[in-house]
């Protein structure tokens, strides 16, 4: 009996047992069977107690999910119907710039099934706010809204901040940067109501064909990524945001999208083990809230035919939560992309994802038919209710820690200013300035300095119009600027190269065709000539403005005096390429990736002063 006092005596439990206390005593003189019975009445009410005290929000995520149990999770839980109990699991998609019908059918997935949260895409972010007050104002419960936003939500939103892919963090080798940036990313995210970012990519792209990596790799490196993915994770989770990294356990490898096929990884665990499954086991130690599994079959891990790992118990529940003790929340990958629906329905799908371990469905192509499969499949005894029931408290647990017990809709006054703010722009500059990697620097052709009777011309190959580059290049010297399209023809070609005979010095900057890195700049082929030759000549600085992997379709490109890989056409890598041009900053960032035998992983001319001191 003592002991059982020693028990009640913590401080949030002191009432409680001053109530109970005459029961304990009058306990002494009767059986074992009734004093055993007064315990667990004392326990169940002290237990009862406990949940009732205010909310103490834990430091971590994973904290909130190892203890889902809380007054507003069992509250809330309490109210839900089974089939919305599964509703929660599902996160659907929507779009801000696609018109009033196609946003009544988000309002009816969110008013008539309860889905758990939306992912959003492309749009606005007034549009998106107000469209995210009116679905939260309809929903039973708050809901958990997210965005696949790996350089911010200017991946997604017009008019708003968008941060470098992965690959141009990669040269970087300031980790504090990217850190930095997770904390930008998140306040914009909270900002927008958002609580859940799929992002960092944690595969290490080792083959230079990736199709759907590629630029969103932090690079080849394991412990680079590792470190890289952990530092973007911090920055936002130590900001109240969510991160989920993907695509387990690894699409660094492959040729095959899995938005379009199902790709086949044929390594075996040791390789697995030693390289792509390496980040994510730091990630976890570190504190990972959630992962997200990638569309990938791979025979060594579950050899049943034509599997994606989404759907592979050996994968999700077997490697993923027992062997490397992944504790946070698993999340599918999009459950409409081809490497799910090629070989499995919508509703089978589903119910094998969950069979297979994961916790939430993201993207579903049918929400009905997908519930409807689940209720039939715990019927029949596939699944049960009470494995749905402790997914559904873990997701609740997220939704508390992440404030939605607290829910306040988006204040939509300064909204644009307010994700537009000074620190996002100095971000960028920093991380712009210690990524530009300078390649080739012969018979020191940089600085670029601009004497009397030089003359300098500038061509920007695969532009428009005239580029942020050939602007912030007049800020530094007096040139003449030329734009040629990727599609160039023989005698644009032929008249250009004849013009810019005239010249001492001719600044090239080359271009894809996306504001995005691509994988193949799409040249035609005399334009790719013009390249060539320009490379071969003594007077071409080469600054790449895209994806490093296209370095390789120009063959002589080694042979050029100058070259430069600034990784993204964005303002500040054009406003940095022309700084490090003309002497105004140091080079220091390096490869992170394998281009060809002239440019391999960790390559870059780097000086800790900019190359000519500056006045």
């Amino acid at each position: 009996m003592s002991q059982l006092l020693h028990r009640l005596a913590a401080p949030c439990q002191w009432l409680l047992t001053q109530a109970l206390l005459p029961l304990l005593l009058c306990s002494c003189g009767v059986s074992a069977d009734e004093e055993q019975q007064a315990t667990a009445q004392v326990q169940a009410a002290s237990a009862l107690a406990v949940a009732r005290q205010p909310y103490e929000r834990p430091v971590s995520l994973i904290k909130a999910l190892q203890e889902p149990e809380s007054e507003w999770v069992d509250s809330v839980f309490n109210t839900l119907t089974p089939e919305e109990r599964i509703a929660q699991l599902m996160i659907v998609e929507a779009f801000s710039d696609k018109g009033p019908a196609y946003e009544a059918d988000v309002m009816r997935l969110v008013r008539e099934y309860k889905v758990g949260g939306i992912i959003f895409f492309q749009g606005g972010p007034v549009r998106q706010a107000r469209l995210t007050n009116s679905y939260q104002a309809a929903a039973k419960v708050p809901l958990l809204i997210a965005m696949d936003a790996e350089t911010g939500v200017g991946m997604r939103l017009d008019s708003t901040v968008q941060y470098p892919f992965q690959q141009m963090l990669g040269a970087v080798a300031d980790n504090g940067l990217i850190y930095s940036m997770g904390a930008q990313i998140a306040a914009e995210f909270r900002r927008l109501g958002m609580h859940v970012n799929f992002a960092p990519v944690a595969d290490i792209n080792n083959n230079p064909g990736n199709p759907v990596i590629s630029y969103r790799s932090f690079g080849e490196n394991r412990q680079d990524v590792a470190g890289k993915s952990m530092a973007y994770m911090r920055g936002m989770q130590e900001n109240d945001i969510i991160a989920v990294a993907k695509h387990f356990p690894g699409h660094g490898d492959t040729d095959v999208d899995s938005h379009q096929d199902l790709p086949v990884i044929s390594f075996d665990r040791q390789r697995l083990d030693s390289l792509e499954l390496y980040p994510f086991r730091q990630l976890i130690a570190h504190g990972l809230g959630g992962i997200m599994v990638a569309h990938m079959h791979i025979p060594h891990l579950d050899a049943t035919p034509n599997l994606p790992s989404t759907l592979s118990r050996p994968i999700v529940t077997d490697l993923l939560k027992q062997q490397l003790d992944f504790e946070g929340l698993v999340f599918t990958d999009a459950m409409v992309m081809k490497g799910v629906t090629k070989y499995f329905e919508p509703g089978e799908a589903e119910v094998r994802a969950l069979l297979a371990g994961n916790d939430v469905l993201e993207r579903l192509s049918n929400v009905p038919r997908a519930i409807r499969a689940i209720k039939a499949a715990i019927a029949r005894g596939d699944l049960t209710q009470a494995a749905i029931d402790r997914r559904c408290k873990r997701v609740l647990a997220a939704k508390q820690w992440v404030g939605l017990d607290r829910y306040q809709p988006i204040d939509l006054a300064n909204l644009y200013e307010d994700l537009h703010t000074p620190a996002a722009d100095s971000t960028n500059h920093a991380i712009a300035e210690a990524a530009i990697t300078l390649l080739n620097n012969r018979k020191r052709m940089l600085p670029v300095r601009q004497r009397r009777n030089t003359r300098i011309a500038t061509l920007a190959i695969g532009a428009k119009r005239e580029t942020s580059f050939q602007r912030e290049v007049k800020e530094h010297a007096t040139t003449t600027d030329f734009v040629l399209s990727r599609k160039a023809s023989a005698k644009e070609t032929i008249k250009l190269w004849q013009r810019l005979q005239r010249y001492d010095v001719v600044l090239v900057g080359l271009y894809g065709p996306s504001i995005r890195p691509s994988n193949n700049l799409a040249y035609s082929k005399d334009a790719a000539a013009l390249v060539q030759k320009l490379a071969r000549s003594d007077k071409a600085v080469i600054t790449l403005f895209d994806n490093a992997y296209t370095l390789t379709q120009f063959p002589d490109i080694a042979q050029s005096r100058a070259l430069v890989v600034a990784y993204q056409p964005h303002f500040h890598a054009q406003e940095a390429a022309a700084s490090l041009i003309f002497g105004k900053i140091p080079a220091r960032g390096r490869l992170p990736v394998t281009v060809n035998q002239h440019y391999k992983y960790g390559d870059g001319i780097s000086k800790d002063l900019p190359l000519v001191a500056t006045p």
